[in-house]
This record gives C-alpha cells, sequence and structure tokens, in this order.
C-alpha cells in the first residue's frame, strides 16, 4: 500500500485564524478601537438592539457596526439610519466571520471614524459556528431571545461557554413562550460562572441601560 498524507485541515484552520485574530487584537490596540462581537440565532434581535444601543450611545461614542450577512444590506440600511458608520461584508455563504474576514471590515470601517470608537460585529445568525472562530473581539456578546426557549444552554453550549455577557431578549413575550429567567441561569452557569446575565426589551427599552452601562464599564476598563 503507498503511503497516504494526512493533512489535519481543522488544526491547520485554527491556526491560521488565531493568526489574523492576533493582527485583529493588534490592529484596535493602534487605533484605540473597542470592539464587541454580537452573536444570536437569526431572528433573536440583534439588529434591534443595536439601534436601540446607537441610540443611546453615540453622544459619547463614534460608532462602528461591521454587518456580515451572506446576502443582502438591509440590516446595514437599518443600522445606517441611527447614525452608525457602517461596513456591510458578505460571506458567500460562510455561516460564520472569522479573523481574516473581521480584520478586512475593521480596516475599511476605522479610518472613517474619529473620537472615542466603539464597533460592534453583528455576526452571521448562527448559534453554532460563530463561537467557534475567535475574531480578535474584546467582548463575546450572545443574545437568546425568549421565543427560542431557556434549554438552549444545554443545546448550544459553546456559545453559551464563550459570552462575556448573555442578554436575554424579547423579555415582554416570556409568558407566552414559558421561558424562564431562573432556567435559563440554571442551565448556564455550569457551562460559564462569569459571563453577566441581563434580561431586555429593545422593543419598549425596559433594561436597555443596564446593557448600554455595562458596555460603558467594559470599554472604561479597556
Amino acid at each position: 500500500m503507498s503511503n497516504i498524507d494526512i493533512l489535519e485541515v481543522k488544526a491547520g484552520i485554527e491556526e491560521e485564524n488565531e493568526g489574523y485574530a492576533r493582527q485583529v487584537r493588534a490592529f484596535l490596540s493602534d487605533n484605540d478601537v473597542a470592539f464587541i462581537n454580537v452573536m444570536a440565532s437569526p431572528g433573536a434581535g440583534k439588529t434591534t438592539l443595536l439601534c436601540r444601543l446607537i441610540d443611546i450611545l453615540k453622544a459619547e461614542f463614534c460608532i462602528g457596526i461591521i454587518e456580515a450577512d451572506v446576502d443582502s444590506d438591509v440590516d446595514a440600511r437599518t443600522v445606517a439610519e441611527h447614525g452608525a458608520k457602517v461596513v456591510q461584508l458578505h460571506t458567500g455563504g460562510s455561516c460564520h466571520m472569522d479573523a481574516r474576514m473581521t480584520l478586512q471590515g475593521l480596516k475599511a470601517l476605522v479610518p472613517q471614524m474619529e473620537g472615542r470608537k466603539l464597533v460592534f460585529l453583528e455576526n452571521i445568525g448562527n448559534l453554532v459556528c460563530p463561537a467557534e472562530f475567535d475574531t480578535g473581539a474584546d467582548t463575546k456578546l450572545v443574545i437568546l431571545s425568549t421565543p427560542e426557549g431557556d434549554d438552549k444552554p444545554l443545546k448550544y453550549p459553546l456559545m453559551f461557554t464563550v459570552a462575556d455577557v448573555l442578554v436575554i431578549s424579547k423579555t415582554e413575550l416570556a409568558d407566552v413562550f414559558s421561558f424562564s429567567p431562573e432556567r435559563f441561569e440554571k442551565n448556564v452557569r455550569p457551562l460559564n460562572k462569569d459571563a453577566q446575565i441581563l434580561p431586555l426589551s429593545a422593543r419598549n427599552g425596559k433594561g436597555v441601560d443596564a446593557l448600554a452601562n455595562w458596555i460603558r464599564e467594559r470599554v472604561a476598563a479597556k
């Protein structure tokens, strides 16, 4: 039997991504940028929440958004209307953002920004793949909407393990979908004992100020 070369593709991809993630972190440091990676399922309310945060924080920060989508620029247009600088990235079918794509977005976006710079990456809607790739972000913000159920940490553990802050969105619908914040926290804590858990409703604004304050503190700590 002839010798067969075996290539550890996943290891190679991870090593390459980590190299780009280091470049992202260096770029953020050199340009004095705070960078938050926002991850959630499709329909969890990422764009609506970002619009709320832009309205609250834009007097204090120059806010930039990297919008990642398989296609379209619908979300990019929405956040731009609220006063953010925006770069739209199309991933060509990829279900996540990696550090190389993130670096491209930052290099296109940050030169447009002045003053205190706060950048959000609105990652592809997905509770699996985005958690596997380090984008070089300072902070990982994960949103779970109440219609998705309080058992999601059991089904998608990595996403809830990597989070720095866990936002429970659409709290106005919690009773309708029998979402229990207590059950959610019980499911999360074996995976992540340190993440802040913040319930809110981007629709009525309840709880959004608490998240904005958490972000202010995170930026100040950096």
